[in-house]
């Protein structure tokens, strides 16, 4: 049976690998949780993991028994384990086959001649997938094309329309969101990388530049940079010499005063391969409108004028951090739409989102509920909305605490039965099995294709990880190999190995979660630590 099947299979509560004879004796067993709790406590007894914090809640998916727990109740950092409350809301509120829409429009008709004689308006409205990327996702994110491969698709549709030649500017219309690029309580030092890219209504390859920088031939010479979207060289500054042979590459980012505020530097040995660099785009309209712009003129269109962005103010938010009014974004009604285009179904971007961990697409889907609800796409309105939606899963007041949608804000806290409640109600909703089926599979793909690779794990879990400097966490549905369907929440913060340790430690229980446990009423086992 191929390895996906056994994923669905264990989604519904089966689990295809164990026998007959295992299916008929196992209620008759012991439960397993004793043997269970003597493993964890075999994989807390290290001096490191004594000194770390940990959280565990394993809990019977179909009659919510308690099987398991420790510190279920207090609070942790969850790190991405913040992606399951804001993408299954997002499903909940926006639905399954929700899509986003982009459009080029002109205040004016095109000629019959071909000439536009405003500008071209390129209107963003927060899709998050407006790249190359293949869906829906299957295992591996894929790429199909340049990054700007949408862009090419509308200027081709623009063309096809007669257009021509543009006698004002390519306009980048970002006004759909309020101008507030990072949550609060991201660091200086996020912001300059691809896990922290910039929140803006329109994004151009996930807000991302590849850069790969080739020495020059002999120690001392600038190397050069070959750039990914080509419309982001201007967006950053790099000083990068020639190492000698055989040295290790040694770039740094650090942060500069201007408008380009990252400034990339270092040596590259000579003779060796392109070293490859993914840095966070900090002005993404602007390098959508240029790229615009230059597949336009590579396709023939004279653009006359020149690259403008559109900006909305800044969100308005009270004393108490509730929402202000609406957004005042202009409105294009009376425009010509000469090209539009429409994301992927809601599902398949949230598959992306969780299989990888994207934050950036998290807090797009926290602020698109905003929009949708209060007319505000900021993020403190998206985390109004998502304070009813704990409401409604049963999950305590005050047991969630969340400054952003990604879990990369260091003010965010969950308690690990939260998480189990939210688990357990979405898999009751129409929604539900859709967005499980989004999380990454053990052993077979996203952030868990390298983990739990052998038997009795590889496909017994559906799950969403995290990792922070000092918090990992990994949180979802499994099957145990005597078929007990599970929910589950193991999290650990404190841990000053960066991961490391905690992470083998946690995948220990975790597979002994899979190796142990039996369908049975046992009553819960409350451990103390």
């Amino acid at each position: 049976m191929a390895t996906s099947a056994v994923a669905l299979l264990c989604l519904a509560g089966v689990n295809p690998l164990v026998s007959a004879a295992q299916t008929k004796t196992s209620a008759a067993r012991p439960s397993g949780v004793a043997q269970f709790k003597a493993k964890v406590d075999a994989a807390l007894s290290g001096a490191r993991d004594q000194k770390a914090f940990w959280g565990i809640l394993i809990v019977d998916r179909d009659s919510g028994k308690i099987l398991y727990e420790l510190n279920a109740d207090h609070f942790f950092a969850p790190a991405s384990n913040a992606k399951l409350f804001v993408t299954s809301f997002a499903l909940a509120a926006l639905g399954t086959d929700y899509k986003y829409r982009t459009t080029l429009e002109s205040e004016t008709p095109i000629s019959t001649t071909g000439e536009l004689s405003g500008d071209l308006i390129l209107v963003g409205r927060g899709d998050p997938d407006l790249s190359n990327r293949v869906f829906p996702f299957d295992h591996k994110p894929e790429r199909d094309g340049p990054p700007e491969k949408i862009l090419g698709e509308l200027a081709d549709a623009a063309i096809a329309k007669g257009l021509r030649q543009i006698d004002g500017d390519v306009v980048a219309d970002d006004t759909y969101y309020p101008y507030d690029p990072y949550p609060e309580g991201w660091s200086e030092g996020d912001i300059f990388f691809s896990f922290g890219a910039p929140v803006d209504a329109i994004v151009l390859n996930d807000n991302i530049v590849a850069i790969d920088v080739q020495s020059g031939a002999h120690e001392g010479d600038p190397a050069t940079l070959s750039v990914t979207p080509e419309s982001a060289l201007e967006g950053f500054d790099a000083q990068i010499t020639t190492s000698a042979p055989g040295s290790k590459a040694d770039l740094a980012v650090v942060r500069q005063p201007g408008p380009n505020f990252i400034l990339l530097r270092g040596t590259v040995p000579a003779g060796g391969p392109p070293t490859h660099v993914e840095l966070a785009i900090t002005q993404p309209a602007e390098v959508a409108g240029r790229a615009l712009k230059q597949v336009l003129e590579s396709r023939g269109v004279i653009v006359r004028g020149t690259v403008r962005v559109l900006h909305s103010p800044p969100p308005v938010v009270d004393a108490a951090g509730n929402p202000g009014p609406p957004d005042g974004v202009r409105s294009p009604e009376d425009h010509t739409v000469l090209a539009e285009h429409f994301s992927p179904p809601l599902v398949e971007s949230i598959g992306l989102t969780n299989k990888i961990s994207q934050n950036l697409h998290a807090e797009m889907y926290l602020r698109e509920l905003g929009r949708q609800k209060y007319g505000t796409a900021s993020t403190a309105a998206g985390l109004a909305v998502e304070r009813d939606f704990l409401r409604t899963a049963g999950i305590a007041d005050g047991d969630v605490v969340l400054a952003d949608g990604s879990g990369l804000a260091p003010e965010d806290l969950v308690t690990p039965r939260a998480v189990v409640t939210l688990l357990r109600y979405a898999i009751t909703q129409p929604w539900g099995a859709a967005w499980a089926s989004t999380l990454p599979i053990s052993g077979v793909d996203g952030t868990l294709e390298n983990r739990f690779t052998n038997a009795p794990s590889l496909g017994m879990m559906h799950a969403k990880t995290g990792s922070i400097t000092n918090v990992r966490a990994v949180s979802g549905y499994a099957t145990s190999a005597y078929g007990a369907s599970l929910l589950f929440c193991i999290m650990v913060n404190a841990n000053p190995q960066h991961g490391l340790d905690a992470t083998s430690t946690m995948d220990a229980i975790a597979t002994a979660m899979i190796d142990t446990i039996r369908p049975s009423s046992v009553t819960a086992n409350r451990p103390k630590r």
